[in-house]
């Protein structure tokens, strides 16, 4: 029976419904709930919330043009969203919904905590908002006058507000980052919002007056609650707080909010100043994780729709299961960095691993107790340097895998578990069972590799159970074991089974024709998109007449030195000389080239555009980029420096 250890809370985002989710949530989704069945596992009293942020402009224009209400239109995506978790078997104990009466209500007397503490006044707000990210920015937060977010076009806004005084709060953040370092990891997520606070904190917009799909504000019906505050409060309203505490006082403050980089920010500024406004305890640690990305990009819904790789996370476990697919994306990336994903990546490690691994040794060791033992896992009564390195081996994985855990490292993690893996095929490629088998005087010897192998594999079903836990069930079966219960201690321990009655079963993991799946799941994508039209018109900006074109004046210049933005990783900053003149533009495309590749490209440059200042340095012009789907292309030219182009 497993000692129990105290209670462990772990969050997921609250994810936007604005259509079905793709394999980049669901990263972040297994990952959370591989912690959760590890700690249950482990001991803890595990409480793991996910949920959906389900208010905002963005929700209640999709509504609209589809002819639903915003209730209608999104109790519908989270019905698919509770499907896809439910076939991906993910372990939550709550569902929040921000829709719910639970959290209205809860959410209304957090504002009026905060109005009452004096953190909230109203005013007006004069910004530029972008719908899809429900964000505010100033013209210098720009990008190329885009989201700096999500690189679409942003309008500009004006209206009553509420706010919330964020920037009172700016030396406390800046003391929690730098005295508690743990609070925020990785490390370079902190350093990004240590330099975010010093550039100086503005007091936050939390209501809006235009639409009203949201919680109305408690003092004012005319406003609805803006996003974060809303939103980020579900992981106290999901546990009662404040009219029904018994939930709060015995899992607040949460252990882990595991959230993707992109929204770090909200997570460890706001949220936390939130918290010190309404005098609650803050989040033990934020761990930010890295993105999957597509040809170089985030996986997002429309990356997702253009793609050759299938990252409809359902036909992918229908193809080649659950346990497959959470095994891939807790193997293959590193927390904390981007990851590339594509089917190809995906394909190769379900074969490398699981196939070739893991159900070789499970097939291999369940036949040769079959062949050579009647079907019932014998007693060991011999000893060799080989066997007691596969002991020590297998005995010495789940302290290594705890440790690893603890760091969030799931891939070294199962690393530690492929060590045992691996170890034990080569000990059968050592001992030589069907040599031994040969030789009436080596049966106790040939006993002993079966029940050694046995063990093993008992251990790997244990280790495993958190990342895959229909694949440790079946391993167990075949095993004889399908009557014992998981229990992490025993994985600490060899020589707990004898007489086991093992029965082979169905390959675990077949092995894949990788060309053959690749093809297959192309031809899934191009029949997803249809047959292809001719001659479609472009959907392009309003018509500018000869007399607009003729104001650009557009010039070839050379790039004389390139370097990184000092305040903004997505931007670089270049030196262009064109003729007799060298100047200074910004443009926002580090994702794309670094700086080291651009210096000496003869360009093509918007010469006569007015100057404007992008995270505080100068930018006198603009150069001329060609998207092509994937990446920004420059447009380069053989031209003198300083010639017009027409």
């Amino acid at each position: 029976m497993t000692e129990k250890k105290g209670t462990y809370y772990i969050t997921t985002p609250i994810y936007y419904p604005s259509s079905n989710l793709h394999i980049g949530h669901t990263y972040c989704t297994v990952m959370a709930d591989a912690m959760a069945r590890f700690k249950r596992l482990a001991g803890y009293d595990v409480r793991f919330l996910t949920g959906t942020d389900e208010h905002g402009q963005k929700i209640q224009t999709l509504a609209d043009a589809k002819g639903v209400t915003p209730q209608a239109y999104v109790d519908e995506v989270v019905d698919g969203i509770k499907k896809l978790w439910a076939t991906m078997e993910i372990s939550y104990d709550d569902f929040i919904r921000t829709t719910e009466d639970r959290h209205i209500k809860r959410v209304q007397n957090i504002f009026k905590k905060m109005y009452e503490k004096g953190d909230i006044y109203k005013g007006e707000y004069e910004g530029l908002y972008c719908t899809p990210c429900e964000s505010f920015w100033t013209e210098s937060q720009l990008v190329n006058g885009c989201c700096p977010d999500c690189g679409r076009p942003v309008q500009p806004a004006k209206e009553e507000a509420y706010f919330f005084k964020l920037s009172k709060y700016a030396d406390r953040l800046l003391d929690l980052f730098e005295n508690n370092p743990e609070f925020l990891q990785p490390d370079s997520r902190r350093n990004e919002m240590i330099a975010f606070v010093k550039q100086g904190l503005e007091d936050l917009c939390i209501s809006r007056s235009t639409f009203d799909w949201g919680i109305p504000v408690p003092i004012d019906e005319k406003h609805v609650i803006y996003v974060w505050l809303d939103a980020l409060s579900n992981y106290i309203t999901a546990l009662g707080f404040e009219d029904d505490r018994e939930l709060y006082d015995k899992y607040w403050p949460a252990n882990v909010h595991l959230v993707g980089k992109e929204i770090v920010r909200f997570h460890t500024i706001i949220w936390p100043a939130m918290l010190m406004s309404i005098e609650e305890p803050l989040p033990k640690q934020v761990l930010g994780h890295g993105w999957l990305l597509l040809g170089g990009e985030k996986v997002s819904k429309s990356k997702a729709a253009k793609g050759k790789d299938v990252v409809d996370p359902v036909v992918l476990i229908e193809r080649y299961g659950i346990d497959a697919l959470k095994y891939f994306l807790l193997r293959e990336y590193t927390f904390g960095q981007d990851g590339v994903f594509t089917n190809e990546v995906m394909l190769k490690r379900m074969n490398y691993d699981l196939a070739n691994d893991l159900g070789n040794l499970v097939s291999r060791t369940v036949s040769m107790i079959e062949k050579y033992c009647g079907g019932n896992v014998p007693a060991s009564t011999t000893e060799d340097d080989i066997d007691r390195d596969l002991k020590a081996i297998a005995t010495g994985a789940a302290a290594k895998v705890e440790a690893q855990m603890d760091k969030f490292a799931f891939n070294m993690a199962l690393e530690e578990i492929w060590t045992v893996v691996r170890r034990a095929n080569k000990y059968i490629d050592e001992k030589a069972p069907w040599i031994l088998a040969k030789d009436e005087e080596k049966k106790a010897e040939l006993d002993t590799v079966m029940h050694n192998l046995a063990e093993a594999l008992r251990i790997v079903s244990i280790l495993i159970y958190p990342f895959m836990h229909t694949t440790s069930r079946e391993i167990r079966k075949q095993m004889g074991l399908w009557f014992a219960d998981v229990v992490w201690e025993d994985a600490f321990t060899f020589d707990m089974m004898y007489g086991e009655q093992v029965k082979k079963g169905n390959a675990i993991f077949p092995r894949l024709d990788i060309e053959k799946e690749l093809a297959e799941l192309t031809a899934l994508v191009e029949a997803k998109e249809g047959p292809k039209e001719e001659n479609i018109p472009l959907e392009l900006k309003p018509e500018i007449v000869y007399e607009d074109f003729d104001k650009i004046d557009l010039r070839v210049g050379t790039i004389m030195k390139a370097e990184k933005h000092p305040k903004a990783d997505k931007l670089l900053v270049f030196q262009v000389k064109m003729g007799t003149e060298t100047r200074q533009i910004v443009s926002g495309v580090a994702e794309h080239y670094k700086p080291e590749e651009m210096a000496g490209k003869k360009v093509i440059v918007v010469a006569n555009l007015k100057p404007r200042a992008l995270r505080g340095m100068e930018s006198k012009g603009m150069i001329l980029f060609a998207d092509n789907g994937e990446k920004l292309e420059i447009v380069t030219t053989e031209a003198e420096d300083g010639n017009a182009v027409s």
